[in-house]
């Protein structure tokens, strides 16, 4: 497992990233104000078929990266929230491919739902919720990684991209 050693910094950043908001309530504010468009406006159907073909693929694949993002984070003893200060960098698993799997994995459920649930207006706030942790949160959270692990954290972030 590549995890890193302990945090030593007495910096302010070192209480967390200071995000906007917790990342899921992002989502799920997201998912909520999609679904009140979908009942307030006209939008296409997808044949059933359809639905399912696009829908259950992102549904898996999104479980799939919030689990593994969740196990790499306990396996490392480091707070999942960001609202903590990290105490280890995590770079195994999902995170050799994505600096942020977790928010990648419930951008594809949510777009998994709006697809299995037949609701495209699902789809906008998904994308102003994409540019929202983009923003509110990622940028925030890497001010607080390099803060917390300077070099270490900067060397992976050149050679890991930021979503995929």
């Amino acid at each position: 497992m590549a995890t890193t050693g302990e945090t030593t910094t007495t910096d302010p950043a070192a209480a967390g990233a200071g995000v906007i908001a917790p990342p899921p309530l992002i989502f799920l504010a997201a998912l909520l104000l999609g679904f009140i468009l979908q009942a307030l406006l006209p939008a296409p159907s997808l044949a059933p078929a359809l639905q399912l073909a696009l829908g259950v693929p992102l549904l898996i694949a999104g479980g799939v990266l919030a689990a593994t993002f969740v196990r790499a984070f306990r396996r490392a003893g480091t707070p999942i929230a960001p609202s903590h200060p990290a105490r280890r960098l995590v770079t195994c698993g999902p995170y050799r491919i994505s600096r942020n799997p977790g928010y990648l994995g419930m951008t594809l459920t949510c777009a998994g739902i709006a697809f299995v649930s037949d609701a495209l207006w699902l789809l906008a706030p998904l994308a102003v919720a994409v540019l929202v942790v983009d923003h509110g949160v990622i940028a925030r959270e890497e001010r607080h990684l390099v803060a917390t692990f300077g070099d270490e954290y900067r060397r992976y972030r050149a050679t890991v991209r930021r979503w995929v």
